[in-house]
């Protein structure tokens, strides 16, 4: 980041953060153009080094200049092409005024204030449009005509305007250093219908590595490919070198449609070839295997703007190992002050679930413990599961987080706290009503199941089993552990130090389980808690979606998702 400045995706709106302050639209848009950079001739400041460009985009607004992107940093290049893409509405009924500003980025310093200044070119958006490719030299202070020149490159945004997230890795890379291993980085060029080459992405450089992973990047599928899922793309790995003279690894040829196979969950490689190298060695076969290891089409956002609904279901210990709730040592105690473990995991993961559930109703269920024969609410096994709800005779569910808390401490002096610490009753019985849900082919209920419990699972077979079918379904599992107790065994749940399997053999299709043990966030904020056992939410909702290839909903669409929300609680 340069001076502290936390820059944007390729696919925001440059416009977006100051419009509002500076009340600069107030007409619609026409259309939405994408602007590409290119200098060339940039001076070197001395012998020994070339300069470091990085580009500033600025908006004039009341006669003032007001920056609002800017480019990549690109290390030792006289003529840089630069990936980032600035996305900006168009109106045909104002000017415009756009500048470009031209920096020399030290490797000492990030920040542009310890920058060298360039040169810089004014113009109007109109300019470009009207031209699509503006050229023109960059001014230095007084007006001096530099030798520097900059290229300005607009394409209409059309109806293709949806973001791919793509994410990279290769293997056995070629090494092209004599003393060390290589350092690669990926381009991606468009084939374009007049055969030129135009930049959609240039990774970061992994450093001294021939299996690199490079960051997960996002473009829109009018940069990648204009839209048309079998247009050429070619991709070209190159080794880093410090002076701008990369080093030529190889390349090869994609499409998005190729791409798209990413998106089942398998990963989709090519082999990275060297033309000069297949003609000259007998035995070449590659200078390696590039892989796409994930192609996501849509964002989390998207399908909760589309109305995908989040069905959020409580799950409590009342296991004996917790304690007698009448003593203070109790995980269970009701202090008149202060809330138990139990209640501050609810409340943290509730209150930030229960914002994407329109009727806010949540089943809320306990496990492990002995119901006596005039327990009035509702039960669904007599020695495993109670479900706890506002209304004693009709499985429904609590009336927002408050409602489960509730229910939890009006059913607590009723029950015996007894055992075994078995969960996988309630993940089957959840995943009975998410498996419904898939059956729709569409993105309306996902659902996430909140687990608490202060011990260690007792069924462990049986859970794995049911976690490993409940991965197949839009659900996820949070799971966390209460009290001082040791969850070691709770940790291969968590798919994140490898895949979890059934007994029999078979893999979770993929990771839906996020476990934490609270006393990590005793003396921290709620916020805390919620941000780490949610911060997988997200990512989950989206892989179940795509690997099932099913898009966001549109809303007020014809045929589909209104504003108004369907009375579809799957537990009613």
């Amino acid at each position: 980041m340069l001076d502290g400045w936390a820059g944007a995706g390729s696919e925001r709106n440059i416009y977006e953060s100051a419009a509002n302050t500076l009340g600069l639209f107030n007409s619609p848009c026409l259309a939405k153009v994408e602007l590409r950079v290119t200098c060339k001739g940039i001076s070197d400041r001395d012998a020994l080094s070339k300069p470091d460009p990085c580009v500033l985009i600025k908006m004039q607004s009341h006669g003032q200049w007001l920056e609002v992107d800017r480019t990549e940093v690109i290390r030792s290049s006289i003529s840089p092409t630069f990936s980032k893409v600035f996305t900006v509405d168009f109106y045909f009924e104002e000017v415009q005024r756009l500048r470009y500003e031209l920096y020399d980025i030290s490797s000492n310093h990030n920040g542009i204030k310890e920058a060298d200044f360039l040169g810089a070119m004014e113009c109007t958006l109109g300019q470009i449009v009207s031209q699509r490719k503006l050229t023109k030299p960059l001014l230095k202070q007084g007006s001096t005509v530099s030798k520097s020149f900059i290229m300005v490159t607009a394409e209409e945004l059309t109806g293709n305007d949806d973001y791919v997230e793509l994410s990279f890795s290769a293997r056995k890379l070629d090494d092209k250093d004599f003393f060390s291993k290589s350092d690669p980085f990926l381009e991606i060029f468009r084939m374009n219908d007049d055969d030129t080459l135009q930049l959609v992405h240039r990774t970061e450089t992994v450093m001294n590595n021939l299996n690199p992973v490079w960051k997960t990047f996002k473009t829109s599928l009018n940069s990648l490919c204009s839209g048309d899922h079998d247009r050429p793309l070619k991709c070209t790995v190159w080794d880093w070198d410090s002076n701008g003279k990369h080093d030529y690894i190889g390349e090869y040829q994609a499409t998005f449609k190729e791409m798209r196979g990413a998106m089942d969950g398998r990963q989709v490689q090519w082999e990275c070839i060297n033309p000069k190298y297949q003609i000259k060695k007998k035995n070449y076969k590659n200078s390696g295997i590039v892989i796409l290891n994930q192609c996501k089409m849509h964002s989390f956002l998207d399908y909760i703007m589309g109305g995908c609904q989040i069905q959020f279901t409580v799950a409590i210990d009342f296991t004996a190992s917790n304690g007698d709730p009448h003593n203070s040592c109790s995980l269970h105690y009701i202090h008149p002050y202060q809330p138990n473990e139990y209640l501050k995991a609810l409340v943290a993961v509730g209150e930030i679930c229960q914002d994407y559930d329109s009727d806010k109703m949540f089943p809320a269920f306990g496990f492990g413990a002995q119901i006596p024969p005039d327990f009035k609410y509702m039960t669904v096994s007599v020695t495993v599961c109670v479900l706890f709800c506002v209304f004693p005779t009709y499985v429904y569910g609590c009336a927002g987080i408050q409602g489960v808390v509730e229910a939890y401490q009006t059913c607590l002096p009723k029950l015996q706290l007894y055992g075994p610490t078995n969960i996988a009753p309630i993940i089957q019985k959840v995943a009975s009503s998410a498996s419904q849900e898939m059956h729709t082919k569409e993105a309306m209920q996902y659902f996430i199941l909140l687990i608490l419990t202060d011990g260690v699972i007792t069924d462990m077979a049986d859970t794995r089993e049911a976690i490993v079918q409940a991965s197949h379904l839009p659900m996820s599992i949070i799971i966390v552990g209460v009290g001082s107790a040791d969850f070691s065994d709770m940790q291969m749940l968590d798919g994140d130090d490898g895949i979890l399997r059934s007994p029999k053999g078979e893999p979770c299709l993929r990771d839906i389980v996020q476990f934490v043990p609270f006393r990590n966030f005793k003396h921290g904020s709620p916020a805390e808690l919620a941000k780490t056992v949610l911060a997988e939410v997200p990512n989950q909702v989206v892989d179940y979606y795509n690997n099932k290839g099913i898009k966001p909903k549109v809303i007020g669409m014809v045929g589909g998702h209104t504003n108004e929300q369907p009375n579809c609680h799957p537990y009613r």
